[in-house]
């Protein structure tokens, strides 16, 4: 991901950046593609009718974290009540999946791969909250 070295280049923030929110931008669009690929192994599975509600869980998480990701990485202007409000859910939305993916991990190998990536994402969430003021 080249985040780090694209959002330093902005104008408006001349270098300074906010690492935790990077690191969360990466962890966000790194957890979208996860939660879709597994989303996508458990329709493959053949036991997919028990795996309704991951499924479900891995799409919304995934649809969140992108726009997590999108809205975090704008730098023109300020909108942080928006950035925290949508990492507050990205936080929620990765900790419901994990949850979910982590009681078919032992089953599933793309579940436990992905209840780890939205584990990172989590607790990527909650550090980039903590830099806003």
């Amino acid at each position: 991901m080249h985040a780090h070295e694209i959002i330093s280049t902005h104008p408006q923030v001349r270098g300074n950046t906010n690492d935790s929110l990077i690191r969360c931008i990466e962890e966000c669009f790194d957890c979208a593609q996860s939660c879709t690929s597994c989303a996508d192994a458990c329709l493959g599975e053949e036991m997919v009718a028990q795996l309704t509600q991951c499924i479900r869980l891995n799409l919304d998480c995934a649809d969140i974290c992108t726009a997590a990701g999108h809205i975090a990485s704008r730098r023109t202007g300020s909108n942080e009540p928006i950035i925290q409000s949508v990492l507050r859910a990205c936080e929620e939305a990765c900790r419901l999946c994990a949850e979910e993916c982590e009681r078919h991990a032992s089953m599933h190998e793309h579940c436990r791969i992905c209840a780890e990536s939205c584990r990172r994402c989590e607790q990527a969430c909650q550090a980039a909250l903590q830099t806003f003021h």
